[in-house]
């Protein structure tokens, strides 16, 4: 069992750590920090900016090393309750010599959880927090979500950010009946200005399956997941994901509920035949209960994953949920890894049946 973080309280110090790119150091980012600081001030918390979350994209690229201290301090201080990642990007792995081999950073995971929320790349540092025993969650991070240019954050994505402050018993997960775009200009003449939305009349999706299904939650994006193996940008992901053993083994993924969703760069669905190959070569697809997806975002190949899911799932006859709002696609909201889940295919419902703090 993975140990849990407490939820956070009115008043809060929250870090905001740039583990990956460092955009939001960037002078053309400058209107984007201000809103997550005012959304983060809104909800109670007071922001944190680690000492090297606000470099810039050149000197993080360069020094995954301070990315990484950010993380050991933002765990080490008490006085920091919960940790939002900055966004995404492509290299956090070379943060995990830094931490993995830092003994009181590991312990300070172990003896002092704290919630920590982000998705995309960040999924490499999800899988390090399960690899360490920490459950974290796979959610809304500082510049995609806090930072929303319309005038307020989007309500469904707000939501799941409120509630890191409850501990229900148990957590229905609901379809959101919009979705929106990506936006194409973040500049700070759009401040106040509202994303392109859709209605959303499919809700979840039950693409093969009858029944309800309980399993533990494992998973994240897909492209960042599979580059752990396969090293498609680094080839020395791969040298390092065999040191430190993050991707998990074929018996931890045994009867757990995958979870997997595509980037913006939104793979062609040969490129996604491909990336699920990657997972069924390393026994997943195998051990799997069941699957769920999140929306593609701007649903780009819609149609098009759902035929490749079912025909790469076909020999396991696995059931599968699509269309869930998790990962890149907006409104978002938040996995908690390792947790007890329970999907109902007939009814096409998302339940996680216990609490998500300690």
């Amino acid at each position: 069992m993975l140990v849990k973080p407490k939820p956070l309280h009115i008043g809060d110090q929250v870090a905001v750590v740039s583990l990956s790119q460092g955009t939001l150091g960037e002078a053309f980012a400058a209107h984007q920090r201000q809103l997550g600081i005012q959304r983060l001030q809104e909800l109670g918390l007071k922001p944190v900016f680690m000492p090297n979350a606000l470099k810039g994209i050149a000197y993080l690229k360069e020094h995954p090393k301070a990315r990484a201290q950010d993380l050991k301090q933002a765990f080490a201080d008490q006085h920091i309750k919960g940790i939002f990642a900055a966004i995404g990007g492509e290299d956090t792995f070379k943060l995990l010599p830094y931490l993995m081999e830092d003994e009181e950073f590991k312990q300070n995971v172990r003896q002092h959880p704290k919630l920590f929320s982000g998705f995309s790349d960040t999924t490499v540092d999800h899988l390090m927090f399960y690899r360490l025993g920490m459950q974290s969650f796979y959610g809304p991070n500082f510049l995609n979500d806090l930072a929303e240019l319309d005038t307020q954050m989007l309500p469904y994505t707000r939501k799941t950010v409120e509630h890191y402050f409850t501990n229900s018993q148990q957590t229905e997960i609901e379809a959101s009946p919009i979705w929106y775009e990506e936006r194409t200009d973040f500049s700070d003449a759009q401040v106040g200005t509202p994303r392109p939305q859709h209605a959303d009349k499919d809700g979840y999706l039950t693409l093969r399956g009858t029944g309800q299904i309980q399993g533990r939650l494992l998973g994240g994006c897909l492209e960042s997941i599979t580059d752990l193996i396969i090293g498609s940008r680094y080839s020395e992901e791969i040298v390092i994901n065999t040191q430190y053993q993050i991707f998990p083994s074929a018996a931890q993924w045994q009867d757990k509920i995958l979870f997997i969703e595509t980037s913006e760069g939104q793979p062609t669905p040969a490129k996604y035949r491909q990336l699920l190959q990657v997972l069924d070569e390393k026994g997943v697809l195998s051990a799997v209960k069941a699957i769920i997806v999140g929306k593609p975002q701007n649903k780009k190949y819609y149609d098009e994953y759902q035929q490749v899911l079912l025909e790469m799932t076909a020999a396991y006859q696995t059931p599968i949920l699509y269309n869930c709002n998790f990962g890149h696609a907006y409104p978002r909201t938040a996995l908690p890894y390792g947790a007890q889940t329970q999907i109902d295919f007939d009814q096409k419902t998302l339940t996680i049946m216990e609490p998500w703090f300690s």
